[in-house]
């Protein structure tokens, strides 16, 4: 079987469990080669889906491959095609962020030239070059968090495996990262991401997987997922910017070409806008809560 006909991801019958508290119940899912992203509220299993498919922790019951290999009898060979960056930095604070990326670059069989041409790349793209040089022990929370991702993509493994990872970001930061996602996507690296940003996962996903309560309970295409709260509408609006008719819409040019030729003959004094669904409303319909960015933005105000 050839790695193109392997599934990237395969899982049958996974649970695990905490002090008899179950945090996976009997998942199944399969995914082909491709960035995909796990969606879900806090608590609902995606960092130890995570680390089971990164070989990090064992698992109670169920058959887990990933890239094609078995997740215990082939640990060792695994960990030699994956990457992972888990939700906190693991960079080593008595190194440089150079030196850093340098060790992770030589462990994943870069020679020295190649992984300090990736990582003066990488470190200029993260903002990090004037620091390069200095321990991480004396970097700000934010750019040890920098170094930590950075340093995960310095090569172009099988799979990467990403956990929340531009949680504490600045714009820019994020920015670079969702552009070296899709670099390393173009190159035939694959991407397995949990986020709590579910603008992240519209923009990068090919795939999106909703977790709640250990099971998945949504997989589809952001187009699809939207699809399942409802589809897209007309909203018009009044000279004061209010919404006096919503019409449904099947999105398509000839669809609305007809619904706004009607609109102009009847109502030629409204405003027109096409409104799609949004993830968070999707989030909001398939597990019962608000997206974690979108509760910690309402407590601000």
């Amino acid at each position: 079987m050839s790695y193109t006909d392997t599934p990237l991801i395969e899982v049958r019958g996974l649970s695990k469990s905490y002090r008899r508290q179950p945090v996976l119940t009997d998942l199944d899912l399969t995914l082909p080669s491709g960035i995909h992203a796990l969606l879900g509220p806090n608590g609902a299993g995606k960092t130890t889906l995570v680390n089971i498919l990164s070989t990090l922790i064992p698992f109670d019951r169920g058959e887990v491959r990933v890239l094609g290999l078995d997740v215990r009898r082939d640990r060792k060979r695994l960990q030699g095609m994956i990457s992972l960056t888990g939700q906190y930095a693991a960079v080593d604070g008595a190194l440089s962020g150079m030196e850093n990326m340098l060790m992770m670059g030589q462990l994943f069989g870069l020679s020295r030239r190649d992984a300090k041409r990736r990582a003066d790349v990488l470190l200029d793209r993260f903002d990090l070059t004037a620091a390069a040089g200095k321990r991480v022990s004396t970097y700000s929370g934010g750019m040890r968090r920098k170094v930590d991702i950075a340093a995960s993509l310095i090569a172009s493994p099988r799979l990467i495996f990403l956990d929340e990872p531009t949680t504490g970001l600045d714009t820019r930061s994020r920015q670079a990262l969702w552009d070296e996602i899709n670099a390393l996507a173009a190159s035939g690296t694959s991407i397995f991401l949990t986020t709590q940003y579910l603008e992240e996962a519209d923009v990068l996903a090919e795939r999106i997987l909703v977790l709640d309560a250990g099971r998945i309970v949504a997989d589809g295409t952001a187009a699809q997922l939207k699809e399942r709260v409802g589809g897209s509408t007309i909203q018009l609006h009044d000279d004061a910017g209010h919404i006096v008719e919503t019409l449904p819409t099947h999105g398509s040019a000839d669809d609305l070409a007809r619904q706004l030729a009607r609109i102009a003959e009847r109502r030629p004094d409204v405003s027109v806008t096409v409104r799609k669904p949004t993830m968070d409303e999707v989030f909001l319909e398939l597990t019962g809560q608000a997206p974690a960015d979108t509760a910690t933005k309402e407590v601000a105000r």
